[in-house]
């Protein structure tokens, strides 16, 4: 009796250890299962995250050259003095026209712009008429003369940096590598003699 006892004793431990291992492996292998998922999410968010910087990225250089392609189909504008920036599908537009007519019509065009969300208007007006010959020596001379000092600086990038000045009034257009360089090239623009006052809309990388 005692020997039937114990055989029934080992066949229920091993039927216990079957089970026992089985139910291991089952949670063994869900874990697993449940790990690759959280990893394949994880690189997935990430991969979708990139294609959607890129995307970003490309549809704001799209948005520049259709805008820049509008403003130069307009018989009224001379659109080689403005300058053109989007930063998600905002658009910027800065620089020099004769009128605040023309200013606005620039603005106008940029905001019927296809893809456009909305237009930060840094346009500077300029009287040509005012404007006598020597003033307009001047500001040449000044424009250069801060070109060049810009040029022989080892901080800033000048090559990126374009200077217009219009009756004393210097405009800084372009892109810099961070705030320390433009910094840097308002402070040589204005120590300049001639300089009446510095407009700074110099757009720092990302």
């Amino acid at each position: 009796m005692k020997k039937t006892n114990k055989i029934a004793l080992s066949r229920i431990a091993i039927v216990l250890v079957t089970i026992l291992a089985g139910s291991g492996y089952v949670l063994a292998e869900e874990t697993i299962g449940q790990e690759a998922k959280n990893i394949a999410e994880t690189t997935g968010n990430k991969i979708d995250s990139s294609v959607q910087t890129a995307s970003g990225y490309v549809d704001d250089s799209a948005l520049t050259a259709k805008v820049k392609a509008a403003l130069l189909a307009s018989k009224t504008l001379d659109s080689d003095d403005i300058s053109v920036k989007t930063t998600q599908g905002v658009v910027t537009l800065s620089g020099f026209v004769t009128s605040q007519k023309l200013a606005i019509s620039a603005v106008e065009i940029a905001t019927k712009t296809e893809g456009v969300k909305s237009v930060s208007d840094k346009l500077q007006v300029k009287d040509a008429s005012s404007q006598s010959l020597m003033a307009y020596a001047g500001d040449a001379v000044t424009t250069s003369t801060i070109k060049a000092k810009l040029l022989a600086d080892d901080i800033v990038p000048s090559r990126h940096v374009r200077v217009e000045t219009v009756d004393g009034v210097v405009q800084l257009t372009g892109q810099v590598g961070n705030k320390a360089q433009s910094d840097r090239a308002e402070k040589i623009a204005k120590s300049v003699d001639g300089v009446k006052s510095v407009k700074n809309d110099l757009t720092v990388k990302s």
